[in-house]
């Protein structure tokens, strides 16, 4: 095994902790919860529209299900780096805005550890949050403008194994060290007859750890075909994390401030999920699947900025009679349903349209949080792609993916988004471990 080279894989992932932004957003949606959800696939399954629990593929790392992780050859060093780019059209009451962002989205590498022992180490993002928009409200006596920005988010950085236990079982576990920071400005400035700035900014910071199981059932159709089986397991608990909000009011007339500070220890939680997925493969030439996965946001508490009387108060209400509190019925459980596949005309040709991997999915999602009481927007996405493998004297089995996706949020009363990106997906599958004979 060559360890020098296992060393400058940890290292270039080290150093992708330092280069990774949030996962790039900038939707309004992102005010609520923990942010918006990312699908933490890579670029194989980023075609299939993050189709991953019943999946093996020796060739990919596939973090969704790290039972995968044992499916990868004992000569094999595999590293997949990701970047993304994507506009966002926004539309409410006929009032139509776009937003751009471009980033650096993942880095994951795994290799065989023991016989029958694949690892696989990584950094990825959990949540992100990025939004800014106004309001404006007039009457006789004043004018209220009202301003709302945010950004932070969560990342995660893991390590995992997957046992191949018996010939068709496998068994694996990611343990990540999750953290990440927050801050939500609510303001809103009176003027007119006279001035008064009120702001909430609400903020926290996370430390905590993440915890997922994974099982994969393989079974042999006949030489060529099999159906892998899978489930996944995430671990629901409390992270290490306070929320505070800090309220202040500016009164011009007055030149004072009134300002006041709440904080809520262990204030945010991790669902716990659940997951399976199916797959029906051929080798070289097709596989198609399905996933479904649950996570149990509903049971969770969330803190609330309550006035005195116990309603919640919206931006546009500051003042210094508050309660911020936990608070259940915020959020919801999420439901999530993917089918996709792959298609590869002729792996052994020597025309390279013919070895390219084509790839599409489908899902849909609902909401893990609510807004104004109500169920959030729901999510249909669609992907389309293609892996190209790179070949030259020493290498044909790493691959360029690229895929498109484009994805719909929207519910009854709410804003409505539709988002298009483009994600490049980097796989360099070399033969770290090979033993080379001279004569």
């Amino acid at each position: 095994m060559n360890m020098k080279r296992i060393y400058i894989a940890i290292i270039s992932l080290a150093l992708s902790v330092g280069a990774m932004a949030q996962s790039g957003t900038n939707t309004p949606y992102s005010q609520f919860g923990l942010g918006i959800l990312d699908d933490q696939s890579q670029g194989f399954n980023r075609a299939m529209d993050g189709l991953g629990i019943g999946m093996r593929a020796g060739g990919q790392v596939n973090v969704l299900n790290p039972a995968s992780y044992s499916s990868i050859d004992s000569i094999t060093m595999i590293f997949d780096a990701g970047f993304s780019a994507q506009i966002t059209n926004f539309k409410e009451n006929g009032n139509k805005k776009n937003a751009r962002n471009a980033n650096f989205e993942y880095a994951v590498a795994t290799f065989r550890l023991l016989p029958k022992v694949g690892v696989s180490l990584g950094i990825l993002p959990l949540t992100s949050i990025g939004y800014d928009y106004s309001a404006q409200s007039s009457s006789k006596d004043y004018i209220t403008v009202y301003n709302y920005n945010g950004n932070g988010g969560l990342n995660e950085v893991f390590l995992g194994a997957g046992w191949n236990l018996w010939k068709n079982l496998s068994l694996g576990f990611n343990v990540a060290y999750v953290w990440g920071k927050y801050e939500r400005y609510a303001t809103s400035a009176i003027s007119k007859t006279y001035s008064n700035d009120l702001s909430r900014v609400y903020s926290g910071r996370i430390n905590s750890y993440k915890l997922d199981f994974g099982a994969q059932w393989t079974q042999n159709v006949n030489k060529t075909d099999n159906i892998v089986v899978g489930a996944i397991f995430g671990v629901g608990h409390k992270m290490h994390g306070d929320a505070d909000l800090v309220m202040r009011n500016y009164q011009a007339l007055q030149s004072t401030t009134f300002s006041d500070t709440i904080s809520i220890d262990n204030a945010y939680s991790l669902p716990t999920s659940f997951g399976v997925g199916a797959s029906y493969n051929r080798i070289n030439k097709f596989r198609v699947g399905f996933d479904y996965s649950l996570q149990m946001w509903g049971k969770l508490d969330y803190p609330v900025a309550n006035d005195v009387a116990g309603n919640v108060s919206g931006a546009s209400n500051v003042n210094n009679r508050l309660r911020y509190e936990m608070q259940s019925g915020m959020l919801s459980d999420r439901h999530k349903v993917t089918v996709g596949g792959e298609y590869i005309p002729n792996a052994m040709a020597r025309s390279i349209f013919k070895r390219i991997n084509y790839r599409m999915g489908v899902s849909y999602a609902t909401s893990y949080y609510k807004v104004n009481g109500n169920s959030g927007p729901k999510e249909i996405s669609v992907s389309a792609g293609f892996g190209i493998p790179i070949t030259n004297a020493w290498n044909n089995r790493s691959y360029v993916n690229i895929s498109a996706q484009w994805l719909n949020r929207s519910a009854s009363g709410l804003i409505s988004e539709n988002q298009f990106r483009i994600n490049i997906g980097l796989t360099f599958n070399e033969r770290w471990f090979s033993k080379w004979k001279f004569e």
